[in-house]
């Protein structure tokens, strides 16, 4: 059901009641600040100057250690009679929540019992033919139309003052009682990082699904695939030399296939790595390599998952550059993790030289290692050796 729209004249009164309790509430907690302050001052008060500084400091003191639950008071404030929630800050006590209460607070506090004041002297003004008999024969004409006048005029501006007053007072407090500014980009920062480990995490259960898929599904069929026509070749000498090399050529390319889904089940997420971890995995490329890759790998514990995966990805793409255009004769792999970092290092003894931007598949290595918080380098002078570094975060 819609909502009525307001008479015109009544229109600057929307909300007027909400926005009188908050500043109602706002005068009362400030006046607890106030209270606060003068404790030092309620047995008449210092008189020499040195007392007086430390009056005044040990009334500051006090508070700072009153902020937090002044703080809470008018958090608690704002989201029961306005429903604006104030974000925690990002400690319990800051200098900006006294700076609220001991300045923003009581300013704004003050023109809070002014505004107050001003409603309840033009509500008194306003219904002045309510209470006119209390008032002399003689001016009762004269003035209640003045008072009524200036009664309603200052119904309207008590109106707008009250709105102007709690949206400056909203604008201070989400200011000084929330997180600063760096406070919201460290958390900003914290939920970047959060999503992005999140999406490097589905990816990788995505990658890890496909393998299986592959493997359970695609590959078995091939497989089954080049048995039956292997079987085929056996069991039916007799067939004519057309058949038989067409059988022959399928048999061939089922298991050219085979081969190559074999590859690219090992590229996207390889079971070895997942069942026996990194060094087992990294063995396993260098038996694969076509030439002589030596492996060490120093680890006390196995680092996450994603970090293995991506250590894994960078060691496996720099052996495929090597072997695709070093014309090396040798490669080493090194991996030790040091003080909570994952250092890979791969040299080859090849010719050097290599251009990152010549499509040699580092910028993916580079987004890779970044995607883990990760730092990549690369040295490749003319006549070599060529070393990769990647150092990576074990623990995300």
């Amino acid at each position: 059901m819609r909502k009525p729209h307001p008479v015109p004249l009544l229109r600057p009164f929307e909300g007027v009641g909400r926005a009188t309790s908050f500043l109602t509430t706002g005068v009362l907690i400030q006046t607890a600040a106030l209270v606060v302050l003068a404790v030092p001052w309620l047995n008449g008060g210092p008189t020499k100057a040195l007392s007086c500084l430390v009056a005044v400091l040990a009334a500051l003191a006090a508070l700072g250690a009153a902020s937090p639950v002044l703080t809470r008071m008018q958090v608690a404030r704002f989201r029961s009679r306005l429903g604006v929630e104030i974000p925690a800050a990002g400690r319990r006590w800051s200098w900006r929540q006294v700076r609220y209460h001991l300045v923003a607070g009581p300013l704004i506090a003050s023109g809070g019992a002014c505004v107050l004041t001003l409603w309840a002297a033009s509500a008194v003004a306003a219904t002045v033919y309510v209470w006119i008999w209390a008032l002399p024969p003689e001016t009762r004409l004269a003035q209640a139309g003045y008072l009524t006048a200036a009664g309603l005029a200052g119904l309207y501006a008590a109106a707008w003052l009250s709105g102007a007053l709690v949206r400056l007072d909203t604008r201070a407090a989400l200011e000084q009682l929330g997180p600063s500014r760096a406070d919201r980009l460290e958390r900003r920062v914290e939920e970047v990082t959060e999503a992005r480990a999140g999406v490097v995490d589905a990816a990788d259960a995505e990658r890890r699904r496909i393998e299986r898929d592959l493997h359970d599904g695609a590959q078995q069929r091939l497989v089954s695939l080049a048995v039956n026509l292997g079987l085929a070749k056996v069991t039916m000498p007799g067939l004519p030399e057309d058949a038989r090399k067409v059988i022959d050529e399928a048999h061939r390319e089922a298991k050219e296939a085979i081969a190559e889904l074999n590859d690219l089940v090992r590229g996207l997420h390889p079971a070895v790595l997942e069942d026996r971890g990194l060094d087992a995995a990294l063995s396993g490329l260098a038996d694969r390599a076509p030439l002589p890759v030596g492996v060490r790998v120093d680890l006390p514990a196995r680092p996450a998952a994603r970090v293995e995966a991506v250590a894994y990805f960078v060691v496996s793409e720099a052996l495929a550059n090597v072997v695709k255009h070093a014309r090396a004769s040798r490669a080493d792999v090194e991996v030790e993790s040091r003080g909570g970092i994952l250092r890979v290092v791969v040299r080859d003894d090849g010719v050097g030289g290599a251009d990152p931007s010549g499509g040699t598949g580092l910028a993916g290595l580079v987004r890779r290692v970044a995607s883990v918080d990760g730092t990549f380098s690369f040295n490749s002078p003319r006549g070599g050796p060529t070393v990769v570094t990647v150092e990576l975060p074990c623990a995300l």
